[in-house]
């Protein structure tokens, strides 16, 4: 065994990058936003691997910089835990889509890097959003590189299945049934309207119940067997 070998491996691939996971609200607020609405988009396939700020080593290799992704998304992995993602430690399966979300601190060379990588180690689709700005960017795998999409109004993810509506501002982006990303108040606001509707329903069934119970009891008390009406 070499020395190499016998150093922790934990030693040699840090969890974390010392960076904060966002450098404001409204980064954050995007960050949450769209991990947690693909956490429910694909809460039922347990190989559907979602994870915010995660530390990606697509190399078992200390010469090559990790970076954690604003939002990674690795179709064949299983949920669970991570303290990081070392990628031969899953099935050499790299994330395929990632989101960038950037704030004031981000600058050219930075962004220019994270293309770089995730052109180099595979991403799929990478998708690059200004909340000031209310600009999106994004990237598509074609000939074994990621290329510039040039019209991000209506696009649809091919991994996703999600649809990017831009021309009214701030981004928008829906699942192909129709739902809107909701962030957490407005998932419970409909959730509470939900559970409104099955309380109000329940109430007609009970009322309609004693209705019926009352007819018949009426009709038991003129002489009226009510199980043997026509």
């Amino acid at each position: 065994m070499t020395i190499f070998e016998q150093i922790d491996p934990d030693l040699l691939y840090p969890d974390s990058d010392g960076k904060p996971m966002a450098d404001n609200t409204e980064q954050y607020r995007w960050i949450v936003l769209i991990k947690e609405n693909l956490e429910i988009l694909f809460a039922n396939n347990e190989n559907v691997l979602i994870a915010g700020d995660l530390l990606w080593y697509p190399v078992r290799s200390q010469l090559i910089a990790p970076t954690a992704p604003d939002v990674m998304v690795a179709f064949g992995r299983p949920k669970g835990k991570r303290r990081s993602y070392r990628q031969w430690q899953e099935d050499n399966i790299p994330p395929q889509v990632v989101f960038e979300i950037l704030s004031p601190s981000n600058n050219a060379k930075e962004m220019d890097r994270k293309l770089e990588f995730y052109d180099t180690y595979g991403i799929e689709e990478y998708y690059l959003y200004d909340p000031e700005s209310f600009q999106l960017d994004g990237w598509l795998r074609q000939n074994n590189h990621l290329s510039k999409l040039w019209q991000m109004d209506s696009w649809v993810s091919p991994r996703l299945g999600i649809r990017f509506e831009t021309d009214q501002g701030e981004l928008v982006i829906y699942r192909l049934d129709g739902q809107k990303f909701l962030n957490s108040l407005e998932l419970n606001q409909r959730a509470e309207q939900a559970e409104l509707l099955i309380d109000q329903e329940r109430q007609r069934a009970d009322q309609e119940r004693q209705r019926a119970e009352q007819l018949a009891a009426y009709l038991r008390g003129i002489g009226i067997d009510p199980d043997n009406l026509p």
